[in-house]
């Protein structure tokens, strides 16, 4: 069997988008997702895209942005899991790093956790801060464990010992001896081996917590779409194939999201702009990063309360999204978002039965989505009742419709600023010295505010705009991330960690099929000042004195100081990948789209022109205010900006009275 396609499935709390690559121009299509069961609306897209076929001969290859393990841990869906750890530290997930959400409450009022509840079984045995064996694993005590452990009748196990990224020899008896049950057991040695007990049993517990029910889903769509290749995108910005993915659910928190900055990297290199600012505005939230040059990855991130310290695309997402709901207060306050009217029954202007304003509405009013525009390529505009659900909020404010829409607007562009704001002026990095990158299917219609906000003078509003997180997954390379504990290392201990992390990596590549000769590797350290426990991640230099100095310059461009303090090598972190090659894709056509009409907006003086994206040629300049259609989203170009059409049809905006 040999693959003609290729398809991008991202699942995003509105629709699930689809882009298949293959056979000349890429073709696109969105469904309503099924939350329940997301399966059933990727399998419908097949359906509908004609893939059926191809699918069943094994022609087309399946690249997957899933949620399902976001959602479970965001609404703390997980399975019944049992936590083993040291006798003496079972309460440790519990307690934390007691970190204050409000610093200045003398009362705080903890939100109620899962972990309160957590079963957790103690062993005996012990490791020193070197590794060392202080007291053995006895075979009694080791019985005597699992009968503990399965007195709880649990459905995972968590395993979580001192210093086991040093010696991993207590955990492996430990999960062997479970596993006989038939238990499925996470270990932190496996999952992330390096010091940081409390991140380390937060990620091994997240694991563990969500691996059945990610395992389930992913048995479901790989028995539906069988015997078709299927790969699921990592937080980190690589694939891997279904069948290793089921047992490392923590390494796809941010499966579907990642798959629009590996997009926006293959678009950074093309139009030779490495400093992007990405901003991914859907139905439910918008996710905003940084990329400066590559991927900018942490081992600080969150999903809800939880610590998630396995490596991650460095993103900050908001609760604000085409779908995001305004609403009054008892004050007299208008808000907007976090909560989303979701796919149903969603906006008003669905047409759904949805009565209740959100942001899509709010354009909807102004006018910047017409009657004739489609939402996600299929569903028509009911513009009466987005006025309709307008007017009741309006009413309640005291104000005029209109007024009420272009209210509903700024905040959410205020939300969404504040967003763009933390992932660089509070990291260090001037906006201006960027450009905007917008997608997602409601992110062209602020993109101008957004960068006007932050006094941007480029932005970019890429061809697909709307399921370009779906391109993204076809492109995104094969990856693994493996680290390794550096405590007291020498040189020689390093490079000897290193040869074996890299030899894990390729060893796990070409079990997936990839061949040696493809795969790559890059190298990193993570290092800090001594005492401290923040660390950064500096390129892989053979000098030591050449790590340091980069050390200083990387402390002093993120925190705006550098000390005289020694630094220390902290982990050693291997990325193995190998470059996907799909299709390339047809250069535009020539030809010089003309404007469909010009339309009298609401609050905008002059008339605005309408065009057909699909029929703009390579070389074409847009002046604002105009409104640029498409199947799969539409751009607001805002007065005092203008459009160019490159060769590929992204649209590069730039600021005319600059």
């Amino acid at each position: 069997m040999s693959v003609s396609y290729w398809l991008g499935v991202d699942t995003g709390g509105t629709f699930t988008d689809f882009v298949l690559l293959g056979d000349g121009e890429p073709r696109i299509h969105k469904v309503l997702s099924t939350p329940t069961a997301p399966e059933q609306a990727i399998l419908q897209g097949i359906g509908e895209l004609g893939l059926d076929d191809a699918m069943a001969a094994g022609q087309l290859a399946i690249v997957h942005g899933t949620t399902v393990a976001t959602n479970a841990a965001l609404e703390g869906k997980g399975v019944h899991t049992v936590l083993v750890t040291n006798q003496g530290l079972e309460d440790i997930l519990r307690i934390g790093r007691q970190n204050r959400a409000e610093l200045y409450n003398l009362t705080p009022t903890q939100p109620p956790s899962v972990l309160e509840t957590l079963p957790v079984a103690g062993t005996s045995c012990r490791l020193d801060a070197q590794g060392q064996e202080v007291t053995p694993l006895s075979e009694a005590s080791l019985s005597q464990l699992v009968e503990e452990v399965l007195a709880h009748q649990p459905q995972s196990v968590a395993l979580c010992l001192l210093f086991s990224y040093l010696n991993p020899a207590h955990e492996q008896r430990i999960r062997e001896a479970l596993e006989v049950t038939g238990l499925p057991v996470s270990a932190s040695h496996t999952i992330l081996p390096t010091r940081g007990e409390y991140e380390r049993g937060i990620a091994t517990w997240l694991n563990a917590w969500l691996a059945p029910k990610v395992a389930n889903y992913l048995q479901r769509l790989q028995q539906a779409t069988s015997p078709a290749p299927l790969a699921i995108m990592q937080s980190h910005g690589g694939t891997i194939a279904s069948e290793q993915a089921a047992d490392l659910a923590v390494n796809l928190l941010l499966s579907g999201p990642a798959g629009g900055l590996a997009a926006a990297k293959r678009l950074g290199e093309q139009l030779q702009q490495p400093q992007l600012m990405t901003f991914d505005m859907g139905g439910t939230s918008t996710d905003v990063a940084l990329l400066d040059g590559d991927l900018r990855l942490t081992q600080q991130g969150h999903i809800g309360p939880y610590p998630v310290a396995v490596p991650m695309v460095d993103m900050h997402t908001i609760g604000a999204g085409g779908g995001s709901l305004a609403y009054v207060d008892d004050a007299g306050l208008l808000h907007v978002g976090p909560h989303s009217a979701g796919a149903d029954p969603g906006p008003a202007c669905y047409g759904r039965g949805g009565d209740r304003v959100t942001v899509t509405d709010a354009n909807v009013v102004l006018g910047r989505l017409q009657p004739d525009f489609a939402l996600g390529g299929s569903l028509t505009l009911d513009v009466a009742s987005a006025k309709n659900a307008m007017q009741q909020l309006a009413t309640q404010l005291g104000l005029g419709m209109e007024e009420t829409a272009e209210g509903v607007l700024a905040l959410a562009n205020e939300h969404m600023t504040q967003a763009l704001r933390v992932i660089s002026i509070q990291k260090g990095f001037d906006p201006a010295d960027f450009a905007l990158l917008s997608f997602g299917g409601a992110g062209g219609l602020h993109v101008c505010a957004l960068a006007d906000n932050l006094g941007m003078q480029r932005a970019i509003v890429p061809r697909r705009a709307g399921v370009l997180s779906a391109e993204g997954l076809v492109y995104a390379p094969r990856k693994r991330e493996h680290l390794q504990a550096l405590p007291e290392a020498s040189d020689d201990t390093t490079l000897q960690s290193l040869t074996a992390l890299q030899q894990q990596g390729s060893e796990e590549l070409i079990q997936e099929g990839v061949p040696e000769r493809d795969i790559q590797h890059q190298v990193f350290v993570d290092m800090c000042y001594q005492g401290q426990s923040s660390v950064l991640q500096i390129p892989w230099q053979s000098a030591a004195a050449e790590r340091e100095k980069r050390f200083h310059a990387a402390h002093e461009q993120r925190f705006g100081h550098r000390l005289a303090l020694p630094v220390q090598q902290v982990n050693i972190r291997v990325q193995s990948l190998a470059t996907t090659y799909p299709p390339p894709q047809p250069p535009l056509p020539a030809r010089t789209g003309q404007a469909n009409r010009q339309a009298q907006l609401p609050g905008v003086d002059p008339l605005v022109t309408v065009y057909d994206r699909e029929t703009l040629g390579a070389g074409q300049t847009l002046h604002g205010p105009a409104l640029i259609s498409e199947a799969v989203g539409t751009t607001w170009l805002a007065q005092g900006w203008q459009a160019s059409v490159d060769q590929s049809g992204h649209l590069l905006l730039d600021r005319s009275d600059a």
